[in-house]
């Protein structure tokens, strides 16, 4: 294979890889709240026609709800990262004695003394972008989200839609190819099996147990359906 072909796939794995979080998290709430809309609708004993129309809509705007979301999110602690460098900037400018001062007290608390510690100081504040930085991170706990915010509502989105769409699927099937099939008992099985695979990216991204996030994973699917179910067949009792 082409060398440059395979540095091109690589940069596109990178991209890919750097917005898994969003991935997997948007395609949780995806599935769970499809398919508690889905087990809501069994519960109340609703006509199959009636499901799809209720997941749809819940599906198309709880996607687009918590895309915009992210994507505001995401644009708002870009926009306080700068504001507060902007105000960094200018103290530097204007009260570099006071600002040299909070460096050495941060860098105090880490241990340096003596030469040591000057010489760091010296070293950070004869340069004014390193000393901007040290200052957002060391004094303001801030860091500088280096993601694109549209592309994380985006990424958000995709995967609400993609994984959110499964618990619709045989639904959607059945309706158009009638059949004698357990629609519910097939929609959790397939559903059990993207919060399956989401629980096992989830613990990529968070670095952890297989096991133990694909169990959270499940768990919190089976729950949130198991609470719209009965709210869904006790509603029904009522008002149907």
């Amino acid at each position: 294979m082409n060398e440059s072909v395979i540095h091109q796939e690589s940069k596109y794995f990178k991209k890919l890889q750097e917005y898994l979080g969003e991935f997997v998290y948007g395609g949780i709430d995806g599935a769970v709240t499809t398919f508690a809309v889905v087990a809501g609708g069994f519960g109340a004993d609703l006509d199959a026609g009636i499901i799809i129309i209720l997941g749809f809509a819940n599906l198309l705007a709880d996607g687009f709800s918590m895309s915009v979301g992210a994507y505001l999110s995401s644009k708002s602690n870009q926009e306080n990262y700068k504001k507060h460098e902007a105000i960094e900037h200018w103290e530097i400018e204007n009260l570099p004695e006071v600002e040299r001062e909070e460096i050495k007290e941060i860098y105090e608390k880490k241990g340096f003394t003596g030469d040591l510690l000057e010489k760091v100081v010296d070293q950070i504040t004869s340069n004014k972008d390193l000393w901007v930085a040290e200052m957002m991170k060391d004094e303001l706990n801030l860091m500088e989200e280096s993601k694109s915010p549209f592309k994380i509502g985006f990424a958000t989105f995709i995967s609400f839609i993609i994984v959110g769409f499964i618990p619709l699927l045989v639904y959607l099937w059945t309706f158009f190819n009638p059949s004698s099939i357990n629609i519910f008992l097939w929609t959790s099985l397939l559903t059990g099996l993207a919060f399956i695979v989401i629980g096992w990216l989830k613990s990529i991204v968070n670095q952890t147990s297989s096991f133990k996030s694909i169990l959270e994973t499940l768990s919190l699917g089976i729950l949130a359906a198991v609470v719209a179910y009965y709210v869904g067949d006790i509603l029904e009792k009522f008002f149907v």
